[in-house]
């Protein structure tokens, strides 16, 4: 199958009907994040690949009234394997000279589907301590270069629940992370309410088990993120 018709096939999903345009999506007047501005750091899932470049960034940039700041590309690993990866992009499209209110980045799955080392979480906090070859090592630098940058809030999300122990693994790895670093977790794999839908709904939602279309984005992942996420800057207020 070619690329053209990967793209047409995109197109015509039930998912990425106009109904669902993010078109449609109201602002939320009163929140802690209008008028300011949010990055997110990503692969496939970050950048909207069976969504036509709409995903998790635009959703809650459009919802909270915030500007988005997104360096997203498809098949790339929070491991450090080529410069398209994470953490080159990090250092590279992401100004540092500029101040950020939230900074959010994607937990991949494609360092599940690749394999790649999981790594621990160490006891340092020095930047060029961690070993980026690792998945705990990469994400432990991610953490620590956003802090030390921009000083705002920092939270990865991940995906809906699907069939991968690799990426219950990370999971498991996260949560780790979370306690050490204090940051938030925008959770969409742990949640049984969230993830018991009907087939039909996920046919819908998802174009595979790892991808959201435009309606997955707008109507299922979005409106939990943006809870989650809302009652955590509250709680971290607090």
């Amino acid at each position: 199958m070619t690329q053209e018709e990967i793209e047409r096939l995109i197109a015509e999903a039930p998912g990425n009907a106009a109904a669902y345009s993010f078109d449609t999506i109201e602002p939320l007047e009163e929140n802690p994040l209008a008028r300011g501005r949010m990055a997110i750091l990503g692969s496939s899932v970050a950048y909207g690949a069976a969504s036509m470049g709409l995903a998790v960034g635009e959703y809650l940039s459009r919802r909270l009234g915030c500007e988005l700041v997104k360096s997203a590309v498809s098949g790339t690993t929070l491991v450090t394997l080529d410069d398209s990866c994470y953490i080159p992009r990090l250092h590279a499209e992401i100004p540092n000279d500029q101040p950020l209110d939230l900074f959010v980045c994607q937990l991949s799955t494609n360092d599940a589907t690749k394999g790649l080392p999981l790594g621990s979480v160490s006891d340092a906090t020095d930047l060029k301590a961690f070993d980026t070859s690792t998945i705990a090592g990469a994400i432990e630098h991610i953490v620590c270069y956003a802090r030390q940058t921009w000083d705002c809030p920092i939270a990865f999300f991940t995906g809906s629940r699907y069939d991968s122990e690799p990426y219950a693994q990370m999971y498991e790895l996260l949560l780790k992370v979370r306690d050490k670093w204090k940051i938030g977790i925008l959770d969409l794999w742990a949640p049984k309410a969230f993830n018991d839908i009907s087939d039909e709904l996920r046919s819908l939602y998802m174009l595979d088990p790892i991808h959201p279309s435009r309606a997955g984005y707008r109507d299922w992942w979005g409106p939990e993120q943006e809870r989650q996420l809302l009652a955590w800057l509250s709680d971290s207020k607090a």
